[in-house]
């Protein structure tokens, strides 16, 4: 069974416009790593799924009474978003918070990594419009090793980590591909109101979970750090990076859009250079280089002028 019936022509190369807002879009989930990694010290993973989602669903549906369009686009797609939110926020959130309290940044990142190469094979055995192609394989397979070595000696000191937050990490890449595949579902749905659809149908599901697991006892006894890097990864790596991203799935196809995670381990050692200082290592500009290379070739246009 397809996600999209009938003969569509393969989708060509991504536009410019698609590339700047994928470039953008791993910018700002660069820097979801750094909050959620402060907002973990104090609050517990599930709770703070929780926190994220249901800040960013009330921002969204501020934004959509204000500005439009209304949300009751979105109601008769109410079971699909709640399929949407299991898989695209719910499991993959809960999976990445737990293994990032076992695991390092550069470990996660490059198993989030993997994302394309999952989303690839789900959308060639369940699309007519984005098949398996040697660039894609290539430049996925480029930009996986790019983020392998651009964590450098730092990735290899953190493989002694538990075999299960590294399974986490895999599953969570695998449920974002799922959502992936889901998402194209949404046709002519505009972007603010299936993120906003997404996000409320999750603040749904993830308040029992919260209340049962752990009470409402002590929910708000984060420091102000802790919050304000709550308020940074909702507000910003939440509700307008999933603007962003719909619209891109929406242009670009479901493959195009998980680039996102090849983009996001730079984006986060770049950021760290420009306004914390850092320094560049070789191991990061090689790899950087090889992610670059590896976006090159999935667009596919420079070899096809060869």
């Amino acid at each position: 069974m397809t996600i999209a019936a009938g003969a569509v022509p393969t989708r060509g190369p991504m536009t410019l416009k698609d590339w700047g807002q994928l470039l953008l879009l791993g910018a700002i989930w660069g820097g979801s790593f750094f909050f959620a990694r402060v907002a973990v010290s104090e609050i517990h993973p599930l709770t703070l799924v929780l926190f994220r989602v249901a800040i960013a669903a009330i921002a969204l549906q501020l934004y959509l009474a204000v500005r439009g369009p209304s949300f009751r686009l979105a109601l008769p797609y109410a079971g699909l978003f709640f399929l949407l939110a299991l898989t695209n926020n719910v499991v993959p959130f809960s999976l990445i918070f737990a293994g990032q309290t076992q695991l390092g940044a550069g470990v996660a990142s490059v198993l989030n990594a993997t994302t394309p190469f999952w989303t690839l094979v789900l959308a060639n055995a369940l699309t007519t419009d984005e098949k398996l192609s040697w660039n894609k394989l290539a430049g996925i397979a480029l930009g996986v090793a790019g983020t392998a070595v651009m964590i450098g000696p730092g990735l290899i000191a953190g493989l002694g980590g538990p075999i299960w937050a590294k399974f986490a990490l895999i599953g969570a890449s695998l449920s974002y591909a799922v959502a992936l595949m889901v998402a194209r579902r949404f046709k002519g749905l505009p972007s603010p109101v299936l993120a906003t659809g997404q996000l409320t149908a999750s603040t749904i599901i993830m308040i029992p979970v919260v209340l049962i697991a752990y009470g409402p006892a002590g929910l708000f006894t984060a420091s102000p750090p802790v919050w304000a890097a709550v308020l940074g990864l909702a507000l910003l790596s939440t509700a307008f990076a999933y603007i962003l991203y719909f619209n891109l799935v929406a242009s670009a196809g479901a493959t195009n859009a998980s680039l996102v995670t090849l983009i996001v381990p730079a984006s986060a050692v770049l950021l760290g250079f420009l306004f914390l200082g850092e320094r560049l290592s070789l191991f990061e500009m090689t790899g950087m280089a090889l992610i670059g290379l590896g976006l090159v070739t999935i667009d596919g246009r420079i070899f096809g002028r060869w």
